[in-house]
């Protein structure tokens, strides 16, 4: 592949709805301009971007891939990204290596979901946007239609390159003198009209649209020469913000002749050569040999093998400047959402910012054992895919996957399986209880054990009650029934008897505890007889101070179209929640504020998702504790001691 510079290089990633057609498309583009002689199908397994086996088994793509095209002298370095949403993790990170996006609509389905949330992320990104009409093809498609409801739906920014009138028209908004022009009558100079085009498609003024058929080769060439007359090269990129050693913001300009700094947007687990970071090289040239630095590491890496990637074929790379983009293998300490830069130099790009993980599930391995095995390769998984995270909960002992949705973690454990050796179950989520107690008491812990040589004695006398603090503990001692030196071991023994509550073995919380009397013997007393005596004050006091259970309550912030809000709120109230507030969003929707118990709230991702066709999302947080109604909390309490007893 020759070498190109940032003025002949278009980066563009292929968004859009699951089955839209991309794919295919970056096969007909592939086949147009001679790269490949046959058309491969998704269905067969044979696609230049569909690589990875899981994809070729599943049909579908799971990560973002890179194929560069190479039409009129200009290198267009395509990413194919999936359109399910359990994968949009992909879409952000390629979003962050490109400076346009094409929104592919299958003429057949129309506006779909996938098509919604594609131009709701490039206009939250200020991302320069073209639309792609494909498989016009189909039987019963009706092209004016669709194009009439992509105008209704997304604006009077999108235009066909067809229709000069709404060209010219928006082309006179984005300068003065053009619409003064306009508006006096007179024609566009080609020169006017191409540089009018070129800056409202990168100001999003303009959405160009145009049509495809893949399979017959029809419109794909417009499409390419559409990137390279009209879509922003790297060089035309406005100054990119990044941080030095200093923490000084300063500004990158995408300059050749500058120094160097790549940004990794992405990591491949490749079975035979390692761990591959796709590179933007952002500013500079990256040469193979050259020594670069780690700003997140604090570790320098040395370039070895630098190539660019087409699909999963590796072609070889010499000088790759600002602008482009390209593999490295075999880097040692380097992961996405990393800045390569160099000493002296050093800089630091803002990381990714993935959406936070709406799904969580409890996994533990199939085989005993094989607990450090699952660890290791879900931590390699994360590589290739950080909008998936990998918890352990201290208390419930868990370890939970947490992700985007079922799809998303059903292929992160089918890759653990396929490129590590071990399976993992899913099991029932575990919550977090917590116990405490609504009354007072006043109880002797008493402990007392004589067998032969020295014995143990200890006896204090506790009042216990309800505190807004997580522990407290105070001494009201007179005339020495208890010495000082033993109070700090019936603290302890207290602290340690919080970790298990006696009603169904859950941390205790929100107590006070009170030793104001006790006794001792001079040879038998030691603090670990004063220890004991506090955890059996401790049992005995927490029963009679009217115990019961705590459960963590989430406050939640539901994001949903206008036309869902009554399904979701009556949701929400057979979940126990409460709907606190309301708030209409920019742009339409509603944004629901709620709080509702954690063991309501598991499934709320797939309900919401199925509730509002993909359309509604949310975020919760931890908010606080309450009492679990009675009749739940003895079903808690039963199938805890069941546990138990099976144990």
């Amino acid at each position: 592949m020759k070498g190109y510079n940032g003025d002949t290089i278009r980066n563009v990633a292929l968004l859009g709805h699951g089955n839209c057609g991309k794919t295919t498309f970056l096969e007909a583009s592939l086949l147009s301009t001679g790269v490949i002689n046959r058309l491969g199908r998704v269905e067969d397994g044979n696609t230049v971007s569909d690589f990875d086996k899981m994809e070729i088994e599943k049909g579908y793509s799971i990560g973002a891939s890179l194929v560069p095209v190479e039409f009129n002298k200009t290198k267009i370095n395509f990413i194919d990204t999936p359109g399910f949403f359990d994968f949009v993790g992909e879409v952000y990170s390629a979003l962050r290596a490109v400076e346009a996006a094409i929104i592919m609509v299958d003429a057949s389905s129309g506006i779909q979901v996938g098509t919604e949330k594609a131009w709701d992320i490039c206009k939250k990104q200020n991302m320069p946007r073209l639309f792609v009409i494909t498989k016009s093809d189909k039987e019963n498609v009706d092209i004016p239609n669709l194009i009439s409801e992509l105008k209704n739906k997304f604006g009077t920014s999108v235009v066909t390159l067809e229709d000069k009138d709404a060209l010219n028209e928006a082309i006179a908004e984005t300068d003065e003198a053009l619409l003064d022009k306009f508006f006096g009558g007179e024609e566009f100079t080609e020169e006017e009209f191409s540089e009018g085009l070129k800056k409202g498609i990168g100001d999003g003024s303009i959405a160009p649209l145009f049509i495809t058929s893949s399979t017959k080769g029809e419109g794909i060439k417009e499409v390419l020469e559409g990137i390279v007359n009209y879509v922003p090269s790297p060089s035309h990129k406005k100054p990119i913000k990044a941080v030095n050693d200093r923490d000084e913001e300063i500004e990158l300009s995408v300059d050749p002749q500058g120094k160097p700094v790549g940004f990794v947007f992405k990591t491949i687990a490749d079975p035979f050569l390692g761990k591959i970071n796709l590179i933007k090289v952002v500013s500079g040239t990256f040469s193979q040999g050259m020594e670069c630095y780690n700003s997140r590491s604090e570790k320098s890496e040395k370039m070895g093998s630098l190539f660019y990637l087409r699909g999963k074929n590796q072609i070889e790379a010499g000088t790759i400047p600002a602008g482009d983009i390209v593999a490295a293998a075999k880097l040692q300490n380097t992961e996405t959402g990393d800045t390569l830069s160099q000493k002296g130099n050093v800089v630091t790009l803002p990381v990714i910012d993935f959406p936070q993980p709406s799904l969580f599930v409890a996994v533990e391995p199939k085989s005993k054992g094989e607990e450090e095995k699952v660890a290791s390769g879900l931590a390699k998984l994360m590589e290739e895919d950080p909008s998936f995270i990998l918890e352990r909960n201290p208390e419930t002992r868990q370890t939970l996957l947490g992700g985007q949705g079922e799809q998303q973690l059903s292929i992160v454990t089918a890759k653990l399986k396929d490129k590590f050796g071990v399976e993992v179950s899913t099991v029932p989520r575990r919550i977090a209880y917590r116990e405490t107690i609504k009354g007072s008491s006043d109880v002797q812990g008493k402990h007392k054990k004589q067998s032969g040589g020295a014995g143990q004695y200890g006896d204090v006398h506790i009042k216990f009650s309800p505190s807004t603090e997580e522990f407290e503990f105070s001494e009201e001692l007179f005339g020495g029934s208890v010495p000082k030196n033993y109070v700090p071991a019936v603290e302890k023994g207290l602290r340690e008897s919080m970790d298990k509550g006696p009603l169904a073995g859950y941390k205790v919380v929100n107590v006070k505890a009170v030793l104001y009397d006790g006794s001792y013997h001079d040879v038998d007393s030691n603090e670990m007889a004063f220890k004991i005596a506090a955890s059996l004050a401790f049992k005995k006091g927490i029963v009679e101070a009217k115990p019961c259970l705590l459960e963590p309550v989430m406050y939640v912030e539901v994001f949903v179209p206008d036309e869902y809000t009554g399904d979701v709120m009556g949701d929400m109230n057979k979940r126990r929640g409460k709907i606190l507030g309301m708030e209409p969003q920019l742009g339409g929707g509603q944004k629901l504020m709620a709080e509702a118990p954690q063991a309501e709230l598991f499934d709320y991702s797939v309900v919401l998702r199925s509730m509002t066709q993909a359309r509604g999302y949310f975020t919760m947080r931890f908010e606080r504790y309450e009492e679990v109604p009675s009749h739940l909390a003895e079903k808690i309490i039963a199938a805890n001691k069941a546990e138990e007893e099976e144990k």
